[in-house]
């Protein structure tokens, strides 16, 4: 890998060098960044890969749909529409091949029925069930999103946003994983990164994510000097907090996962090592099958779990995936697989953001105050 990485190096070259001055024609005013009179919120990361968008525009929804009429606005990566898109909307295919999923049986086919997630990707959707008071929309254009949604709405929220340049926020929080913070700043492809780590600078607030619970004052000092964050930004650290398992349905279950258990655990999110190490510390034997992010399960996966899981021995056993995957889950066939081999049970797992050091107060201040006051941004 490492060798890869160096053959890869002068594409990262070119690639970087387009990416800064992408970013001057913005900063300079030569392409148009639009600002618009209603507070907007961008959540994102300069890296690929999940820093924990998702969690953190959860905790904002939470934070403010109470007192304000809220919407989220994403990109809808992965899905078979076109568009902007509302939750509630009907989806329109983008091709042929989409319109035949519709109509081929469940049980014969590898493709997807026209679900919420197809309609509007695995993340907004997950959203709207969480959340189904709020309007969640995607549009590749995130200009013409807003546009729509402002007249009816008291602020946006847009998830995976920080490298959308024609929208100015009103204020951006990047976050950087724990995990990857001290790995080389490389620029696609031969690293992770989307832009160079100087972009760090638009941020109002950053957030260090996916720390220990414990992370002593000593590593957050490091961590802080490795950020450099600039006077008028704001440096947080938080951690995963791991809810209790929820059934698909997503109620509460009576299952706790102990050194008896045996787990199964179905993923298709970009780093599920954090839930793999947490899962250690409450059984040994654990059976991962893991996909790559945004993966759509095919009726083979699924087939492939549930004849391995109806094989083991165990007395206890049980099959866990994440709130995100289990938006790709929803489909017929899944139900119907899992039937084939005796009803197998599957169980989710939510996650949400805890700030530590007792931060929380002050990010919330934070977040309601720009809120409050910028109502139209300055």
């Amino acid at each position: 890998m490492k060798y890869l990485r160096w053959l890869l190096f002068p594409f990262s070259l070119i690639y970087g060098l387009a990416v800064v001055i992408r970013n001057w024609c913005y900063d300079a005013g030569v392409f148009k960044s639009h600002k618009f009179n209603k507070p907007v919120i961008s959540v994102g990361n300069l890296d690929v890969g999940g820093a924990g968008k998702s969690p953190m525009t959860e905790y904002l929804i939470r934070l403010l749909k109470d007192n304000y009429k809220l919407a989220t606005l994403s990109r809808g990566y992965g899905r078979k529409t076109e568009g902007y898109q509302i939750a509630e909307g009907e989806p329109r295919v983008k091709n042929q091949e989409s319109r035949e999923d519709i109509h081929h049986s469940p049980l014969t086919t590898h493709h997807s029925p026209p679900t919420l997630a197809n309609q509007i990707g695995d993340e907004p959707s997950q959203f709207k069930h969480k959340f189904p008071d709020i309007t969640v929309a995607v549009c590749e254009k995130r200009v013409e999103g807003i546009k729509k949604l402002l007249p009816d709405h008291d602020l946006i929220v847009m998830d995976d946003a920080y490298q959308h340049r024609a929208v100015e926020p009103g204020l951006s929080v990047l976050l950087f994983d724990y995990n990857c913070i001290n790995e080389p700043h490389l620029l696609l492809p031969a690293g992770n990164m989307r832009e160079p780590f100087s972009g760090r600078w638009r941020a109002q607030i950053i957030i260090v994510t996916k720390c220990p619970a414990h992370l002593i004052v000593d590593e957050q000092t490091a961590l802080a000097q490795k950020i450099e964050p600039l006077p008028y930004q704001h440096l947080f650290f938080t951690a995963i907090n791991y809810q209790h398992l929820q059934d698909m349905e997503g109620r509460t279950a009576d299952m706790l996962i102990d050194n008896d258990t045996t787990v199964f655990l179905l993923t298709g999110i970009a780093n599920a090592k954090p839930l793999v190490e947490y899962l250690k510390g409450c059984t040994h034997d654990i059976i991962h099958h893991n996909y790559p992010d945004h993966h759509t399960f095919t009726l083979k996966n699924i087939t492939k779990l549930a004849a391995e899981f109806t094989a083991c021995a165990s007395q206890k056993k049980i099959i866990v995936t994440t709130e995100k995957d289990a938006q790709r889950l929803e489909e017929s066939w899944f139900k119907s697989a899992l039937q084939t081999y005796g009803g197998s049970p599957v169980f989710v797992i939510p996650i949400k953001v805890e700030f530590l050091n007792g931060s929380g107060e002050q990010f919330n201040r934070l977040i309601i105050e720009y809120v409050r006051e910028h109502t139209a941004y300055h």
